[in-house]
């Protein structure tokens, strides 16, 4: 499955509210990992405002999914306007849910799209934004007498040292960008004359680019 390399996410959750000739546009942004986060927040917002008219949304996760839907509204309207402020923004792991309670006047296409564009956009301007990166989580299994060339290494690469473990045997999780860990593996061999090897946990997490 495909990962991007780098993210730009919200640092915490975020609400605004407009309101155009009576209709209120309720905005609401929240950080997810997956489409199925996205469908939790997305049903939890419905209970809370289980009477308003229309709860129109767009989504975008790290594995390039993506999803919007104008939930009743004209076509074109709302859900895909919502994902053009995300697009505008560069953000991912990201759902944008604009809840509308009806004012009784209808506003009409050109302006009822507007009215969910702004409504999203002056929602994610107000953010606080972070770049994240890429990392993959790899175990080295080790004695002491190679703790030092580790350590090495692990500086060297900007390694992000998680846990060490020291049951059965000694061993420490860390993790390292993509592009660094074929240099990091080959050289951890060189090192140690082939006794340490990388472990691929097949996990992987985004961190702050600092």
């Amino acid at each position: 499955m495909n990962k991007l390399e780098q993210i730009n996410v919200i640092e915490k959750n975020y609400q605004n509210k407009l309101k155009i000739k009576g209709s209120q546009f309720l905005g609401f942004a929240y950080k997810i990992n997956s489409a199925d986060d996205a469908m939790l927040q997305l049903g939890q917002l419905k209970k809370e405002h289980y009477d308003a008219t229309h709860h129109c949304y767009a989504y975008k996760t790290t594995v390039l999914d993506e999803k919007y839907s104008d939930d009743g509204e004209p076509n074109g309207t709302a859900g895909i306007r919502i994902f053009n402020a995300i697009k505008h923004f560069d953000l991912t792991n990201i759902i944008v849910v604009v809840v509308r309670y009806f004012g009784g006047t209808k506003l009409g296409i050109g302006p009822l799209g507007k009215a969910y564009g702004d409504t999203a956009h002056e929602l994610l301007s107000s953010a606080k934004i972070e770049n994240l990166i890429l990392h993959n989580s790899i175990s080295i299994k080790y004695t002491y007498n190679h703790l030092s060339s580790i350590h090495y290494l692990l500086n060297k690469y900007n390694c992000k040292s998680i846990r060490n473990l020291y049951k059965n045997e000694t061993k420490i999780e860390c993790l390292i960008k993509p592009n660094l860990l074929e240099n990091f593996s080959n050289e951890l061999i060189e090192k140690t004359n082939g006794q340490l090897k990388t472990i691929d946990n097949q996990r992987y997490q985004y961190i702050r680019n600092n």
